[in-house]
This record gives C-alpha cells, sequence and structure tokens, in this order.
C-alpha cells in the first residue's frame, strides 16, 4: 500500500513496533506536514515517550494501551 508516498505493508499496520523516533512516529500517523503538532503532544504529555540520549521515542504500544482502554471506558 502506498499512501502518500510512503510505502506501508500490511505487517506494518498489525503490528507497529513497541517504540519509534517521535518524527518517524509523525509520519507514521500522517501528520508528516505537522511534526510541530505531534512534537506539542508529547510535550503536552498527550503521547507517552521517553527520552534515550538525544532521541525522543514513542511509547507505541503504551499508546495503543491506552487507547483501547478509553474505549471500553466510554
Amino acid at each position: 500500500m502506498d499512501v502518500e508516498g510512503i510505502n506501508l505493508s500490511l505487517k506494518d499496520l498489525l503490528s507497529p513496533p513497541p517504540v519509534m523516533p517521535w518524527r518517524e512516529f509523525a509520519d507514521w500517523i500522517r501528520m508528516g506536514n505537522d511534526h510541530d503538532v505531534v512534537w506539542g503532544w508529547i510535550r503536552n504529555g498527550y503521547i507517552p515517550s521517553h527520552k534515550v540520549g538525544k532521541y525522543v521515542m514513542v511509547n507505541v504500544a503504551l499508546l495503543t494501551q491506552q487507547m483501547l482502554e478509553k474505549e471500553w471506558a466510554v
């Protein structure tokens, strides 16, 4: 599948990595033109992240878990 110039396989969609660099995460959720918005979400604590050395990594596994729990809480 080619969406906005990004090649994605079914595996990419069904099993994301547990963590990924925040810019790569922004591209993955199709916010490539709005990286500053994603950075704001991270800075404000809306997206779980962790700094590893000089890199900020998004905890995709925890975000997925939080979103699934939120769906059931409604």
